[in-house]
């Protein structure tokens, strides 16, 4: 057993708490019967010492009387010597007849009653005036009890208690040894379970029936988080084949050209339009790569942003440019409203705004509109991005920004090496942590405030923020973003 292992902290706390009660009721036990005992004494010596004074009142004049009847009276008891003094000191009765005045030098009183010890024996005395039926001065009367039976009673009963209490400590320890480990049998059962996962078994889950209710919320935390392992696994197998048959495309095309120009002599401009077709792959190649480096370096924080000031309009306007065409090809109209200046990474704004309008006109159907406005309210700026498409349904929401996440877990079509995958993380690197994040759960459901844009299937993007504010200018975002495909 480990010194570090819980079944032995648990043994060891309740040996100590067995322990603890034992001394505590021992020491408690120990002081009652000590209190009661000399509560008996000194009662005893009370009652003596009364019926010492009646026999005097009783006496009369007779000082022969007087001595006899309280030597009958004193001399039924081994343990019990009396002393009456006169007011000079000198002795007036004894018995035994050798018994003297005791000194009290080291003695201590309680309760009216004097105590000490002297060679090994213990004793008990009281002192009183006792006043005789003659006119003479009262006498002094000294009652001293040996009580050193109680001394060794006391005595053995600390011998009995620290030998029960050092047997009780050792079986204890057997005992909470034995409760531990039964007690700790359910988490051996939880290790072995999880001992047992792998890659292929993500999807198995701890029964909750037979475990107790203090490992109920272990149990299902550690379930929850099989649940997230099970899908993110699932979720990065399928984007790493994603990229693989991404990458496979352009490779193959790479080799099937380079072998068919290689085949025989061809002329120059042969060997011109495949190099020219190689550098088209080539490029698309290059695209992927960047993208994944792009992703890890954001996710290692390694993307510094360089804050300038921009028109969020021209951006707009720039990037309509460059969708135009496509929005013509689908019948689709893409349309801008508002202004603002803001303080923030071009490039990274330019890849976010790209990745929403792509996504947009991906899922908008034909002869609808794309808008996109700006608002400048004071203190901060926000972007909004509407296209009517798909609801998402309601389980899909509060996943809908996860890395690799896609609604729809089939394969997609297209271009794309992944589920926004270069664009993902592309505010969160950025380190401007102002933004929030809002999806309305339906179409009536829109928040004045915050911010909705596209992409239903293939999100793509959950920026922190997308600028900070400048002297003068305002924060775009503080507040907003989102995504809505309401249909």
């Amino acid at each position: 057993m480990k010194p570090g292992s819980l079944t032995l902290r648990l043994s060891l706390l309740f040996v100590v708490a067995v322990a603890a009660v034992l001394i505590i009721v021992g020491v408690a036990f120990n002081e009652l019967s000590r209190h009661h005992f000399r509560a008996l004494d000194a009662q005893a010596l009370g009652e003596k010492l009364e019926a010492i004074t009646q026999i005097a009142k009783e006496s009369g004049a007779n000082p022969e009387l007087l001595k006899a009847r309280w030597h009958t009276l004193l001399g039924a008891h081994p343990d019990l010597s009396a002393v009456f003094l006169k007011t000079d000191g000198t002795p007036f009765f004894a018995e035994p007849p050798q018994s003297a005045v005791p000194s009290l030098a080291q003695a201590t009183q309680r309760d009216g009653v004097w105590e000490w010890e002297k060679e090994g024996r213990m004793f008990r005395a009281l002192t009183a005036s006792v006043s005789l039926p003659t006119a003479s001065p009262p006498l002094t009367a000294w009652l001293v009890l040996d009580v050193t039976t109680h001394m060794h009673f006391f005595a053995m009963l600390e011998r009995w208690f620290w030998g029960v209490l050092l047997a009780s400590t050792v079986l204890s320890a057997a005992l909470g040894w034995l409760v531990a480990k039964n007690g700790l049998r359910p988490v051996a059962r939880v290790t072995q379970t999880a001992a047992s996962m792998s890659a292929g078994s993500l999807k198995e889950r701890i029964p909750l029936e037979p475990v107790p209710d203090e490992l109920r919320a272990l149990i299902t935390a550690f379930n929850s988080m099989l649940g997230r392992l099970d899908d993110s696994f699932m979720r990065l197998s399928n984007f790493s084949a994603d990229i693989a048959h991404e990458l496979r495309t352009p490779i193959s095309n790479l080799r099937t050209h380079t072998e068919v120009i290689l085949a025989k002599k061809r002329a120059p401009e042969v060997y011109e339009e495949n190099l020219s077709s190689n550098l088209e792959e080539l490029n698309r190649l290059s695209g992927i790569i960047d993208g994944m480096l792009f992703l890890a370096k954001s996710d290692n924080g390694l993307i510094v942003p360089e804050a300038v000031e921009l028109d969020l309009r021209t951006v707009i306007s720039k990037l309509f440019g460059y969708y135009e065409f496509l929005a013509e090809d689908k019948g689709i109209q893409l349309q801008a409203s508002g202004n603002a200046s803001i303080f923030a990474d071009s490039v990274m704004i330019d890849r976010v705004v790209s990745n929403l309008l792509s996504n947009a006109l991906r899922y908008t159907s034909s002869g609808e509109t794309i808008k996109v406005s700006i608002h400048d309210h004071g203190g901060r700026v926000e972007l909004r991005l509407e296209n009517p498409g798909p609801e998402i349904v309601p389980q899909h929401l509060d996943r809908i920004f996860d890395r690799f996440y896609r609604v729809d877990p089939a394969r997609r079509e297209g271009r794309e090496c992944g589920a926004g995958a270069s664009d993902c993380p592309v505010l969160d690197a950025s380190a401007w942590r102002h933004y929030l994040v809002y999806i309305p759960r339906g179409p009536n459901d829109l928040h004045p405030h915050l911010h909705a844009i596209a992409c239903p299937t293939n999100l793509t993007c959950r920026p922190d923020s997308l600028g900070t504010a400048k002297p003068g200018h305002t924060r775009l975002g503080e507040h907003e973003t989102g995504c809505h495909c309401a249909g």
